[in-house]
């Protein structure tokens, strides 16, 4: 059971953990067990959010994207164990599980496949291998009606998280059928064709396969828009989407207004709140883009989506503090710590 799973204990979380006289940090106030029985020790334990990392960058690779978002797991616990905890935000609500290790997986790829086509199909086929482990750990997660706050990897790892979610929120009888909706802040719909997994086409395969029933995808750039791609959204009834052109350069809504209409487009049922970092401007992601989003947007957005949707899980993903071709930015860690602190003291009212 959860194969390739660090488990975290409380001196893993000290080490990470900068303590200061006369200060409280997230990181001596957080919440974790690394007993044998994981099911038993989440169903147990008093916090709702349930956090753990990805670092992989293989259903990028598989895209044919640029390596790196295995990076940014370690730089925003870095930053978010040592957010101060106090009135706006403590850690008693939240559990921190571990994080996933694929690095094997990508030796194996680097040893066996000489070419680059060899590669595409050694990567693709190890998404597979992370989407059993992915969708195992948020159906334990979801069963136990907690709530999953996922970080790192490829968007990859969006289909395991609405499968995992679908199946969990059905085991525990709280849905009827083991469907739920989702809402993207994203420049890509993500929604490519059905042609090995990868992290271009995770809400198409879970869309398929029947645990994806409405899709709201907002902030996707027109440039890079696929027009089958296009065609297929635009004829689904369960999928709407709003360009960042439409908000931004022809003003039809603003950006809130873009926002409350995902939500109110998906508020009947369990909603997974997905956030892709390449839709930020000047952010290192695996396809960084000069005309984004600010991340004052994508913090109105966690905070907004937190009060107005009736959250699955949470999904932040495609950041990088290095990318493969050698660029580095080590502020992505603290920009995520913003981002789910803003989603946690949200949620937190509404509860």
């Amino acid at each position: 059971m959860l194969a390739n799973f660090k488990r975290y204990d409380k001196t893993d979380i000290f080490s990470l953990t900068h303590l200061r006289k006369f200060e409280t940090k997230l990181g001596e106030t957080i919440l974790c067990d690394n007993s044998n029985d994981f099911e038993k020790v989440i169903s147990e334990t008093p916090a709702k959010y349930i956090l753990f990392g990805i670092p992989e960058d293989i259903g990028v690779k598989a895209n044919q994207g640029r390596g790196g978002a295995d990076s940014c797991w370690f730089s925003f616990l870095d930053s978010f164990l040592n957010v101060q905890s106090n009135d706006f935000l403590s850690g008693e609500n939240i559990f921190i599980a571990g994080h996933f290790d694929f690095s094997n997986a990508q030796k194996l790829i680097n040893v066996n496949a000489p070419t680059e086509e060899e590669k595409i199909i050694a990567y693709r086929y190890f998404v597979n291998k992370i989407d059993e482990a992915v969708e195992e750990m948020v159906k334990i997660i979801t069963q136990c009606n907690k709530i999953p706050l996922i970080i790192g990897g490829g968007h990859n790892n969006a289909y395991p998280a609405i499968k995992g979610a679908a199946k969990g929120l059905y085991k525990a009888e709280l849905i009827q059928l083991a469907q739920i909706n989702c809402v993207n802040l994203d420049a890509h719909t993500d929604y490519g064709p059905i042609e090995g997994r990868h992290s271009g086409n995770p809400f198409r395969y879970a869309d398929e396969d029947g645990y994806l029933n409405k899709y709201c995808v907002v902030g996707i750039h027109e440039n890079y828009l696929q027009q089958n791609v296009w065609i297929d959204m635009v004829n689904n009834p369960f999928i709407d989407c709003i360009t960042y052109e439409d908000i931004f350069i022809h003003e039809k809504r603003n950006f809130i207004q873009a926002i409350a209409h995902a939500t109110g487009f998906t508020e009947d049922n369990y909603t997974g709140i997905e956030l892709d970092l390449d839709v930020i401007e000047n952010i290192l992601t695996s396809d960084s883009t000069p005309s984004g989003i600010s991340t004052l947007h994508a913090r109105q957005y966690m905070n907004f989506v937190a009060a107005d949707a009736k959250v699955a899980y949470v999904h932040i993903c495609e950041g990088a503090t290095k990318l493969d071709t050698g660029e580095t930015n080590f502020s992505i860690g603290k920009l995520i710590s913003f981002l789910i602190s803003d989603f946690l003291k949200s949620h937190l009212k509404m509860k």
